[in-house]
């Protein structure tokens, strides 16, 4: 099976084409210097001869994404419809990875994959015009949604926070967010084991499972560092004063998954004793 792999420089694309190629599946990697997802007529050629279409291309500057929205947009909806129609043409299979940011953030209870959209930032909005084009362009899709995600592979979270508390000795972090911090390993691992086990079309929810705030998920950060927790402290996204609104409350139910027979991504505390030795390198 031919797999295309789109934004294959970025963290999650780099983990996707390693558990691809540790499977033996042939892998076409693709980043924006190769091949301009913008472009309909690149990604029609491109696309062609492969079984399966994974976008992990995005514009992913939050703050950046409420003064650039076309931009944005161009990447994150645009793109996808191109990379949709050409996948519908050349009868592939397409994931396409969202996230959280389509939601407000205003529940209380984990969001089901069918609880209507309701974006309150420029990037939430152009990734949800994503979901839109894909589903509108490719009948044959997965649309994954994941939150919080962090990996080996470029910047992220944890490897911002192990640097602060490196430097400063300590480090104030947001505690009125909760989500779920996903690797990226185990969200290229879970698309892999989707498409293996014939999940059918629609929405699904990649996130890890169990809940946490970005305070708690801090404190576990700087533990693996072999720094003291007691030294990360609590602070409120108000503080922070950015330009984009992030959703107060990320987490995400697995219902579709468990439905489709594939299992969901474990703990997000047990996958991180896991992953936090090899993103941190500790």
């Amino acid at each position: 099976m031919r797999w295309f792999v789109v934004g294959a420089q970025g963290m999650l694309g780099h983990d996707m084409v390693a558990a691809l190629r540790s499977r033996d599946h042939e892998v076409t990697a693709v980043d924006r210097d190769e091949v301009d997802i913008t472009d309909p007529g690149a990604v029609m050629e491109a696309v062609g001869g492969h079984a399966v279409v994974v976008n992990c291309a995005a514009w992913t500057a939050v703050d950046a994404a409420e003064e650039q929205e076309a931009a944005a947009f161009a990447v994150n909806a645009v793109g996808p419809a191109n990379l949709g129609r050409a996948a519908a043409r050349h009868g592939a299979r397409i994931v396409q990875i969202s996230t959280d940011y389509v939601f407000d953030g205003a529940a209380t209870t984990p969001y089901a994959e069918g609880t209507p959209i309701a974006p309150r930032s420029a990037y939430g909005r152009t990734k949800a015009a994503g979901e839109w084009a894909v589903r509108a362009e490719a009948p044959d899709h997965l649309i994954i949604r994941t939150a919080w995600l962090y990996g080996a592979q470029g910047s992220s979270f944890p490897k911002t926070i192990a640097r602060i508390y490196a430097e400063r000795g300590t480090v104030a972090v947001v505690a009125d967010e909760v989500g779920q911090p996903t690797w990226s390993a185990d969200l290229a691992d879970l698309v892999v084991r989707m498409i293996d086990a014939g999940a059918p079309a629609g929405t699904y929810h990649g996130t890890s499972a169990g809940r946490a705030s970005w305070f708690d998920f801090a404190r576990a950060v700087v533990t693996t560092a072999g720094g003291d927790p007691a030294l990360v402290t609590a602070t409120t996204s108000a503080a922070f004063g950015r330009a984009a609104a992030r959703p107060p409350f990320s987490v995400l139910d697995h219902g579709a998954l468990v439905a489709a027979d594939v299992a969901p991504i474990g703990d997000w505390a047990q996958r991180w004793a896991v992953a936090g030795p090899l993103v941190l390198g500790a």
